[in-house]
């Protein structure tokens, strides 16, 4: 029997990379905060991103053949109550993320088209545009949903090509902008001014100081997904190395490819003339300035303002296709991955049959239908709420960014509990000493509430109670449906197994 090849050192930077980078995260950071989002990314990578990846690490060596993933990691650490609201909560971010992507989608798809977001004029049937993109983000999750519970997956091959196009987007901005430096003799388009462009936004949004922690979440945003590089350290060659270095070298790889984006993008962006406008919103940035990108590229080179034009208008279509491909390659596969794993790892006594039977195609149809009908219900209530655009994805990203947060306080909190058990077998371990450990989860858990906290407290100081509630509801709704389905269980449970039922 031919012996498996071992993930070597390079290999697993780059498959952290791939699976941690994201290159809108950079336009995002800039639009909010500008130069100021840089220290953020940093202090995110150090007192987040590289311990909880150890700790995931050692979670995903130990329970290396379990099938449930981060299911499996809590119900052997906090027990299964715990780890099924912990993991629902998970799910949950999953389900987030659809409402905001089927929601979203458009935006490239549109700019592919036309060469520019032109969703906020849309309106049909006498309904607001951002009314129309709710209908049709409905639309969307509906008849991917309908797709994927018929076995139509071969689709999401597209998400690798995506993917990609878009490393091919990061490496085209990175050489436009500094050959767009080099051409402008290293004046930028937006001035740095001494330590201050470094500590203060431009954003008016985030002048108050708990405005500035909240953002602590969007920096958090951007290094998670290392829950999926857990479960790999059994085949890394000489993981009790490989795996902290690879870890290490990725953590400083990533941070500064981050922090150099945030700053490239003032070579070419102006904030206050590019982003400062009513047109600018989380769901359209990344285009807009890559569309800029060209535009002031072309200006640079001295050519005619028409091609100027004209780069810019094919750089917005090229981010257009790219993000459209991984989008909608992304979907087909997350639409049921997330929750069959849930579904398959944990007690089928968890969840009512239905809910478990999986159809022909092999994936769970009754359960998708249900979280379909969930997205669905969500987005029409958001979309229909009366917000403008920008408001609108707003209140996505902060609906994205914490409730794929809160999930980490369950897994970050269960560590020490990990760590206490005798009985098992460690093929890996990092944090050796039980003070040294409880010190490091408790930093990362007070990073992890203080952005939370702000996050759901900065809109309610601001009197805007809608994108609070939005907000704040994703985790508590979803922790509350897992109670009731965990208290349900019990009940089931429990009279199964009263001798006096079975005398009735």
């Amino acid at each position: 029997m031919e012996k498996q090849k071992k993930i070597g050192l390079f290999s697993l930077i780059l498959m952290i990379f791939s699976a941690i980078y994201g290159f809108a995260n950079g336009t995002v950071a800039y639009d909010q905060m500008g130069y100021a989002s840089i220290i953020w990314y940093v202090l995110a990578a150090l007192f987040f991103f590289l311990p909880s990846a150890l700790m995931l690490a050692e979670y995903g060596s130990t329970f290396k053949e379990a099938k449930g993933g981060i299911y499996s990691w809590l119900a052997e650490s906090i027990g299964e109550k715990m780890a099924f609201i912990g993991t629902f909560i998970w799910l949950s971010s999953w389900i987030i993320w659809m409402l905001s992507t089927s929601t979203k989608v458009w935006i490239p798809l549109l700019t592919l088209i036309s060469g520019s977001d032109q969703t906020q004029t849309w309106g049909i049937l006498g309904l607001s545009s951002t009314q129309t993109i709710g209908i049709l983000g409905i639309i969307w999750i509906l008849s991917v949903t309908f797709f994927a519970t018929r076995g139509v997956s071969s689709i999401a091959k597209i998400s690798s090509l995506g993917g990609i196009f878009v490393m091919g987007l990061t490496i085209l901005f990175f050489i436009a902008s500094i050959l767009i430096w080099i051409l402008n003799k290293g004046q930028l388009a937006e001035p740095v001014n001494g330590l201050h462009s470094f500590i203060a936004s431009p954003n008016p949004q985030f002048q108050s100081p708990m405005a500035l922690l909240s953002f602590v979440i969007y920096a958090v945003f951007a290094y998670a997904g290392m829950e999926s590089m857990g479960g790999i350290t059994d085949s890394m060659e000489k993981p009790e190395k490989t795996f902290p270095k690879g870890l290490i070298i990725s953590t400083i790889t990533i941070t500064i490819a981050y922090s150099v984006s945030i700053f490239l993008w003032g070579v070419s962006a102006n904030w206050h003339e590019v982003l400062g406008g009513g047109s600018v919103n989380l769901g359209n940035i990344t285009y807009v300035l890559m569309n800029n990108l060209g535009l002031v590229m072309g200006h640079a080179m001295n050519l005619s303002h028409g091609t100027s034009v004209l780069i810019g208008d094919i750089l917005a279509r090229l981010t257009g296709l790219s993000m459209f491909m991984a989008y909608l390659g992304s979907f087909f596969v997350l639409v049921y991955s997330p929750l069959k794993s849930f579904i398959m790892g944990s007690s089928p006594k968890l969840w009512p049959k239905k809910m478990t039977r999986l159809n022909k195609a092999g994936v769970p149809a009754y359960s998708m239908w249900i979280q379909a009908t969930v997205v669905a219900v969500f987005i029409f209530f958001v979309s229909f709420g009366g917000s403008a655009a920008k408001e609108f994805y707003q209140i996505l990203t902060n609906m994205a960014n914490v409730s794929t947060s809160a999930p980490y306080l369950f897994l970050i909190g269960a560590f020490p509990f990990f760590k206490k058990r005798t009985d098992l077998e460690r093929p890996f371990v990092v944090y050796k000493n039980k003070v040294f450990t409880n010190i490091i989860v408790g930093i990362v858990l007070l990073v992890l509430i203080a952005g939370i906290v702000f996050t759901c407290l900065q809109p309610i100081l601001d009197a805007d109670y809608k994108t609070a509630f939005w907000t704040i509801i994703g985790p508590i709704f979803f922790g509350a449906v897992a109670w009731i389905f965990y208290r349900n269980a019990e009940k089931r449970s429990a009279k199964e197994n009263d001798p006096a039922s079975d005398e009735n």
